[in-house]
């Protein structure tokens, strides 16, 4: 009996019908299969992201069909065989079907071919070496895609160690496809293949690793992927700091019961450092964006003190001090470093509070304090500092007249 996943939703829309029709009229019907991710998900009843087609049409005769039929091609890979159509401004990526010529563990030099089950064997999962013409029908050339993936088992291609020597971040890819699809024991084989050539990991693209490395960290369920990488070395190999899970896995539990939303950078900031310099060294290394690497420092910051039993005036104190996001961060870190049988009351509490409160403007500027008769310069930065920390001492008091005779005072004060 043919496997078969039927003719799914996204397989219809007006784009893909599009796209499909402009290459098959440039080749033969079957020429073109949806392959990946697609695929994969369809199959585990899974959301769709991203479509990825595969195709026997070189990636010339690909340009050639889109551009013949009025849809966008932009040659994003055009080395490796991908362009990417755009269809009423949805992307689709499509490939060549390729085998690798020669790799050096980062870049593949390919050649183009027309063998499906030659494609296959290049990719690096049975689960996603599975391809689906346009009907549905699904062709698995390993034989076993389609039952692996089914079962969660994640399996190289062919020979683990041959798989990843093709490229070296495969490792992690193992590790985030366990997470988000895997169940059971691991492979024994692809786990010890990790093992034996985790310090590969060493040079890759810190971009690419740290793309893994959050996308794993996203999964519903991470803490036993990322158990396997500690206990493989693979998991020290990209992050030598990460020595410790019970903060991680305590904040991952925390998010689970209470329904929080899953939250990688988050779960990444238990694993670095808990000091600003160590954070923003972290962020350096895996080359993180400059919002992420600001959000880690932040979210080490040491003052204000973060604890269960602040009170209403002193959580918004730190509301105002570090921001809502900061503030946030910084307690749901301290609630995961304190163990899961805390105040969790109290925990949500502080969550409730700043959540519900709007810091205020303070209602002085550097005008009223020249007003009040300090000189221009340096001293007026100073009174306006002194004031607000009075104003922010009474709680915010929400009394312009009582912050300018504060002001008025202590300019009185001033030595000029």
């Amino acid at each position: 009996m043919t496997d078969s996943i039927g003719q799914k939703p996204w397989m219809k829309t007006p784009q893909a019908i599009a796209v499909m029709d402009a290459l098959e009229a440039r080749g033969f019907s079957g020429c073109a299969r949806f392959v990946g991710g697609c695929v994969r998900n369809a199959l585990l009843n899974r959301p769709i992201d991203d479509i990825d087609i595969a195709t026997t049409l070189t990636p010339d005769q690909v340009m050639e069909a889109l551009q013949d039929a009025g849809i966008k091609a932009v040659p994003t890979g055009v080395e490796h065989g991908t362009i990417t159509a755009v269809a009423h401004g949805q992307p689709f990526e499509i490939t060549t079907l390729r085998r690798d010529v020669s790799t050096d563990g980062r870049r593949a030099v390919v050649a183009f071919t027309e063998d499906w089950a030659e494609d296959a064997q290049r990719r690096d999962f049975t689960l996603n070496a599975v391809y689906a013409d346009r009907d549905g029908t699904l062709f698995d050339p390993t034989g076993r895609g389609v039952e692996d993936g089914r079962a969660g088992r994640i399996i190289f291609v062919g020979d683990a160690m041959t798989r990843i020597r093709e490229d070296y971040l495969r490792i992690l890819r193992f590790f985030r496809f366990q997470a988000w699809y895997g169940r059971g024991d691991p492979d024994e084989k692809a786990l010890a293949a990790c093992k034996a050539l985790k310090e590969s990991l060493s040079g890759r693209p810190a971009e690419r690793t740290a793309k893994e490395l959050t996308k794993l960290l996203a999964a519903e369920e991470p803490r036993p992927a990322l158990a396997l990488m500690a206990q493989s070395g693979v998991l020290t190999a990209i992050l030598p700091c990460a020595t410790d899970l019970s903060g991680f896995n305590q904040l991952v539990e925390i998010e689970t019961e209470q329904l929080f939303e899953n939250d990688p950078i988050l779960r990444l900031a238990t694993l670095i450092p808990e000091d600003q310099v160590g954070a923003a060294q972290i962020a350096e290394r895996l080359r993180l964006s400059n919002e992420v690497r600001d959000r880690l420092v932040a979210a080490m910051g040491r003052t204000p003190r973060i604890t269960s039993w602040m009170s209403p005036r002193e959580t918004r104190r730190g509301v105002y001090a570090i921001g809502l996001a900061a503030f946030n961060d910084r307690v749901k870190l301290a609630w995961a470093k304190s163990g899961r049988t805390s105040a969790t009351h109290q925990w949500r509490g502080l969550l409730a509070l700043a959540e519900s409160w709007s810091p205020p403007t303070f209602p002085l500027t550097g005008d009223d304090v020249i007003h009040a008769g300090v000189p221009k310069g340096p001293m007026v930065g100073q009174v306006l500092r002194e004031v607000e920390e009075w104003w922010i001492d009474h709680d915010f008091i929400d009394d312009k007249f009582s912050a300018i005779e504060k002001l008025k005072a202590v300019a009185q004060g001033m030595a000029y």
